[in-house]
């Protein structure tokens, strides 16, 4: 392991532990050329299948790409990142698990809006917004309506939409 700070390869292990989530193991290191210390990680490397765009064209996944997506659409709202993290694990072990190939974006993306819909309705209709492509204000308007409705909510308070 490269040094960080002298770019020296000579370094020693001077303790290892598992993370909380015992998905990787935590590494602090001692570089035996300018003594400074540092932390590694070690992590399994996973296989993700690739994604298959609404175009039919195939590319990598991207976890950073999906996690800014979410943040982005929660910000300012009361969903912590552990939130979205632990989802997109979650999401991750499901295609591992599930042995897939190929994994179209759409079925993604309608699992992303699951997890916010349930999640926080505004960052819901944010994400959606900008998924499902709403290119008027009738198409926030009927997401709207329905995410009322699905709600629970009836009766007078149905004005608000009208």
């Amino acid at each position: 392991m490269k040094c960080p700070f002298c770019g020296e390869l000579e370094n020693k292990v001077i303790d290892s532990r598992l993370t909380r989530d015992s998905l990787a193991i935590r590494r602090r290191r001692e570089c035996l050329i300018c003594g400074r210390r540092f932390t590694t990680y070690e992590k399994v490397e996973e296989q993700i299948p690739l994604l298959v765009k609404k175009d039919g064209r195939r590319e990598a996944y991207n976890r950073e790409k999906l996690r800014r997506g979410m943040i982005m659409a929660t910000q300012k709202r009361p969903v912590a990142v552990d939130e979205i993290d632990a989802f997109i694990d979650q999401l991750e072990r499901q295609f591992q698990e599930g042995n897939y190939k190929e994994i179209p974006t759409s079925e993604i993306g309608e699992k992303v809006v699951e997890f916010l819909r349930q999640t926080d309705p505004v960052a819901y209709v944010r994400f959606a917004s900008v998924y499902r492509q709403f290119k008027s204000l009738e198409d926030f308007d009927r997401e709207l309506r329905e995410l009322y409705l699905s709600a629970g909510q009836s009766g007078s308070n149905n004005q608000r939409f009208n």
